[in-house]
């Protein structure tokens, strides 16, 4: 057996990680055949080799692009709490995020930046953008989103201060409607010691705004 086709098989055999998707076959079962029924009634053949597994793929996206509605972000951030003395601004930019317009189930995406004051505790970092998931991978409009990632950040987290801004572009825009392709749509929310003008300005300084 050549050497490279060795490597390969013995690098496979010690993956000692593997990420796999796990989904309600029940749920995958049902939301498949209404998806099957909506192509069909738009006019297409969903006989045809390329749409053949289109509807079970379709639903296993939806439930991939909704699974926040499952995950619990107070308790992300409570998982990893930790007490500090440090109380200075904390700010996580450019977070991607992307999500679902209510309105027309088609896709909004762009970034999010956080920052908080500290008040006794600090949270890891990467719990900040797993908070902005966990809302996000829902049916939203931006401006809801907005304010749940900054109250479950406020009232779990309990800081001096919270600021929260969203910059998104929206399909529902860009693809369909008034068919504007370079709209970008800007949220925002501050709580605490961000209400006051000069602790606002420094942080849209830091993100650049």
């Amino acid at each position: 057996m050549p050497l490279k086709v060795q490597i390969l098989i013995k690098n496979k055999r010690k993956m000692p990680y593997k990420q796999f998707e796990e989904y309600n076959m029940q749920v995958t079962d049902g939301v498949k055949e209404r998806y099957k029924n909506i192509i069909e009634d738009l006019g297409e053949n969903t006989k045809r080799d390329g749409l053949l597994k289109t509807p079970e793929r379709a639903a296993k996206a939806m439930q991939f692009l909704t699974q926040g509605y499952h995950q619990d972000p107070v308790e992300i951030l409570k998982s990893a709490m930790f007490k500090e003395s440090y109380n200075e601004m904390v700010i996580v930019k450019d977070i991607e995020l992307y999500s679902l317009c209510e309105h027309h189930i088609l896709p909004f995406f762009g970034k999010a930046h956080i920052a908080y004051i500290p008040n006794g505790h600090i949270v890891g970092l990467s719990k900040l953008p797993r908070v902005v998931d966990v809302f996000a991978r829902r049916l939203q409009v931006q401006e809801r989103l907005t304010e749940q990632i900054l109250d479950c950040i406020n009232d779990t987290l309990k800081p001096q201060g919270v600021a929260v801004v969203i910059e998104a572009s929206h399909m529902c825009m860009m693809m369909r409607g008034v068919q504007k392709q370079n709209s970008l749509t800007t949220t925002s929310g501050f709580r605490g010691q961000f209400e006051k003008i000069e602790t606002r300005n420094e942080f849209l300084k830091l993100i650049g705004k």
